[in-house]
């Protein structure tokens, strides 16, 4: 079948979004549009090629096989004129290098240890992105991704970088109360959940050889560096990184309650696409990363 006209680019590229996301809400925030609009886009995409992208259920989305196929072959061709265009528009010998990390890793891992990185590679632009809390997946927007994960991630080259255990902390004015408590602590202050690890505080209390706490209030976000501002700001008790949550510690902005630490099977992942680890910017920042995190 040959196609009446060819689709736009914006359609296009609002498919690849939609499509890894599996969902037109998360797609519209990245691209800055409304659910209503990436919805008609893809509408749209599907007349011109006159075939079903989506399963569109109650409450979630699927790709078809043709959605899976459409996928499959414009998302590296995306990729790969977005790359063309930027090294193009470049006259300098310049290079950009997209990085995908979880705010709390940027925040307090990255950032503070990036300048070392631009002053070695002073060639080497760094667009650094945070949008998604606990990136799980490597997403064509990025070169280089760091990822959270139970298991190495599939078909990425990935690096291997630090597992994190969890400690549970508060804020320096509830110590006392902590102290004089002990574990009865959880009964008068309120719990702080990071929805991304809900079974967190029930495997901590099984790890100290307690019942699941029952604390008077919970209190539930949707990021690790928001169940931490919370803790910071004396809303509750919450389970937090202990590397990513030293400066925290060390400078008495949070109090660990206990001394002990709940090991996860997570561990967090330097990730790219074969076809760019290769790349000089890519290899750049593989190299200062494994000096920076493997002895974390």
């Amino acid at each position: 079948m040959r196609l009446s006209r060819f689709p736009p680019l914006k359609n296009l590229r609002a498919f690849c979004v939609a499509a890894r996301h599996l969902s037109f809400k998360f797609a519209a925030d990245e691209l800055c549009l409304t659910p209503s609009a990436v919805s008609h886009q893809m509408k749209e995409l599907e007349t011109i090629l006159g075939m079903r992208l989506f399963e569109r259920r109650t409450r979630s989305l699927a790709l078809t096989a043709a959605g899976h196929r459409l996928l499959e072959e414009v998302e590296p061709l995306l990729e790969g004129l977005d790359r063309a265009l930027t090294q193009l528009a470049r006259h300098d010998g310049r290079q950009t290098l997209r990085v995908r990390a979880p705010a709390l890793f940027a925040n307090e891992l990255l950032i503070p240890r990036l300048e070392e990185f631009c002053e070695a590679h002073p060639l080497i632009d760094v667009q650094l992105d945070t949008r998604d809390p606990r990136p799980i997946s490597h997403p064509p927007t990025a070169d280089v991704s760091i990822v959270l994960a139970d298991t190495p991630p599939a078909g990425v080259r990935f690096t291997r970088l630090f597992s994190t255990p969890l400690t549970a902390v508060c804020a320096p004015q509830h110590a006392g109360r902590v102290a004089r408590l002990g574990r009865q602590v959880f009964a008068t202050l309120p719990l702080i959940v990071d929805r991304t690890r809900p079974l967190a505080w029930s495997s901590w209390a099984e790890e100290v050889g307690l019942e699941t706490p029952e604390p008077r209030q919970v209190i539930e976000f949707d990021t690790m560096i928001a169940a931490v501002r919370a803790a910071e700001r004396g809303l509750g008790i919450a389970l937090v990184p202990v590397l990513l949550c030293q400066s925290w510690i060390r400078n008495g902005a949070l109090v660990r309650l206990f001394s002990v630490e709940l090991s996860t099977r997570e561990s967090y992942y330097l990730v790219s696409r074969p076809r760019d680890a290769e790349r000089p910017p890519v290899k750049a920042l593989t190299r200062w990363a494994l000096a920076q995190y493997q002895a974390a």
